[in-house]
């Protein structure tokens, strides 16, 4: 009798070496798709057992037509493109990677404060237009001594922490959720606003749900020291971005440097794109060949051990299925 292999749908290309993992597994076999519209995922969804998804919408329309489907790998730590509650309901695990791009993300997160504090955006048009004056008008500010408010401090909070404590910057932290494990001095505080009025730099480290929408708007970066920097490379909508684009413009901010969007691909008319004190990235965070290859090898190794039964609690999302499952 022949053994029916287990399907998984891959919903975007993971690294080579991701998918010499898929390739190993005699039991199992995948379907890349490069076509994420709803369309063209309804038709592939239909009878896998395993979906690995990375940053393309998975509605809950997809997941319908797989009545067999065990488990959702997301390739990141996000998961705002997947209908959690959904899978909730109907006991299929969503996983994230974990740890295993922490480090990619904090380095960036270093990158954009340091482009934001020197003003690399101004500096690097200059020299390229013929403009050598302008390292005389065009000043930056150093860290050392600045006080960090580092908004969540989970895993990536932690190392931006270790990175830019090595700078001479003293650490705050608002996470009302924080379990430890910091290993380099930082400061709680337990209200937003008393943090922020605090902060020459500000660093987001969180999720975006309801509760945390646009938890810097234009109120909250009115607290901040005249002068201050804000970053994002967690997620999009976590900012008001009209209001971060007039802070910068007025001068009450010294500057940006944003790496997640409330929409994107950014769009061209957006007021971020105007100011020049502020760094944009295209979400790329994440993507150094390392981290992606780590990302692809553990988005693969969560899809087999949902298929397995053999999940590990801690890169699951909604935890409470799997007691279901028991």
């Amino acid at each position: 009798m022949v053994k029916v292999k287990k399907k998984i749908l891959v919903i975007q290309p993971l690294h080579p070496k991701a998918i010499a993992l898929l390739d190993a597994q005699k039991d199992v076999s995948y379907e890349v798709v490069t076509d994420f519209s709803e369309a063209n995922l309804v038709k592939a969804a239909k009878n896998v057992d395993a979906i690995t998804v990375r940053d393309a919408p998975l509605s809950r329309n997809v997941i319908e037509q797989a009545p067999s489907l065990k488990v959702i790998s997301r390739h990141g730590v996000g998961y705002d493109n997947i209908p959690v509650d959904y899978c909730t309901q109907k006991s299929i695990p969503v996983t994230v990677v974990g740890p295993v791009n922490a480090v990619s993300v904090a380095e960036h997160t270093l990158f954009l404060l340091l482009a934001a504090a020197r003003a690399g955006v101004i500096l690097d048009q200059s020299v390229r237009n013929g403009n050598f004056s302008a390292r005389s008008n065009t000043l930056g500010v150093e860290l050392r001594g600045k006080t960090l408010l580092l908004i969540g401090c989970g895993r990536i909070g932690q190392e931006v922490a270790r990175r830019t404590s090595a700078f001479g910057l003293r650490v705050l932290v608002y996470d009302p959720y924080y379990a430890g494990g910091a290993d380099v001095e930082i400061t709680l505080i337990g209200s937003l606003d008393a943090a922020l009025k605090q902060a020459d730099a500000v660093s987001l480290h969180l999720p975006l749900s309801d509760a945390t929408r646009n938890i810097l708007g234009a109120r909250e970066l009115g607290l901040l020291p005249k002068g201050a920097i804000v970053v994002n490379a967690s997620r999009g909508g976590l900012i008001d971005e009209n209001a971060l684009a007039s802070a910068v413009q007025s001068g009450a901010l010294h500057g940006a440097g944003i790496d997640t969007f409330d929409e994107e691909p950014l769009h061209h008319r957006s007021p971020l794109i105007r100011e020049r004190r502020i760094v944009l990235s295209p979400h790329s965070a994440a993507l150094t060949e390392d981290a992606l290859i780590a990302m692809g090898m553990k988005t693969v190794e969560n899809a087999l051990a949902g298929l397995e039964g053999t999940l590990n609690p801690q890169f699951v999302i909604n935890k409470e299925v799997l007691k279901i499952e028991k």
